[in-house]
């Protein structure tokens, strides 16, 4: 009979390590949203929402980096409207290339509130990507409005034109000592915006006196920016890029970057 008994309480004691382990688990999983509010451009054919998100595959989209970040544990979703609910249950928000009138015919704009929720996210430990566009491709006016909070702004402009297929008019190369960068000797950008720093935001990457990347630890959280979609399926492998460019590599990095952020949350 003690046995028995004994053998139930294993059974039990098993059975509950088993539940925590699951439960620890979904709390430590990180959750990456991808914004599909502010860009929410539409197939023409099809109807449907494309263009830099987790479901299209094509050369548009952001498949092969949404499998980067379940390839680290994290699961991923896409965000709408992001109210603190919203933010409240995701760890790193990536915003890309919010739309302009020439991309929507009724774009949303980032309001006021939606200002104060990032930011207020952020100040308590969200990890926050901006990965905006050149003009005329990006809606700059709003999307500023939440940069200034951060120390940043993104100029109009179109840096790093590119002619057909002369890869190398987009190489950045001598590359800083830097955790994006780490075992990356060359990248490949093509049309961006730079971007303009105050306070406490610092350069991560400056070309001819312009900075292409930037950053700023805000409060608890992160946030990282660049004028360019930059690593969505085009160019973040060889299909088209010749082999010496490594946005693969930074893409990782990039992903290990804002993941860390996570974990200090």
């Amino acid at each position: 009979m003690k046995k028995q008994i004994t053998f139930r309480r294993r059974g039990i004691i098993v059975l509950l390590l088993a539940c925590f382990c699951v439960i620890q688990n979904a709390i430590s999983q990180p959750v990456v949203g991808l914004d599909n509010w502010f860009n929410h451009e539409t197939n023409a054919k099809t109807g449907k929402p494309f263009h830099y998100l987790w479901s299209d595959t094509e050369f548009s989209g952001y498949s092969r980096l949404g499998e980067i970040f379940t390839g680290r544990g994290a699961k991923i979703t896409t965000v709408t409207k992001p109210a603190a609910s919203v933010l409240s249950k995701i760890n790193v928000y990536i915003i890309v290339d919010p739309d302009s009138t020439t991309e929507s015919t009724s774009p949303n704009y980032l309001a006021p509130e939606d200002i104060k929720a990032i930011k207020n996210w952020v100040k308590k430990g969200g990890a926050l990507a901006i990965l905006a566009n050149d003009a005329p491709n990006c809606e700059f006016t709003h999307l500023n409005k939440l940069m200034t909070q951060f120390g940043m702004t993104f100029n109009h402009v179109t840096l790093k034109r590119v002619t057909g297929n002369e890869f190398e008019m987009g190489a950045c190369k001598n590359l800083p000592d830097h955790p994006l960068f780490k075992g990356v000797n060359k990248i490949y950008i093509k049309e961006v915006s730079d971007i303009n720093l105050s306070g406490t935001a610092k350069a991560v990457l400056t070309e001819n006196g312009k900075v292409l990347f930037a950053e700023n630890r805000y409060g608890k959280g992160y946030v990282f920016a660049i004028g360019d979609p930059w690593i969505y399926n085009e160019y973040i492998d060889h299909d088209r890029l010749p082999e010496n460019f490594e946005n693969r590599k930074a893409a990782e990095n990039l992903v290990d970057l804002l993941l860390s952020y996570t974990k200090k949350k």
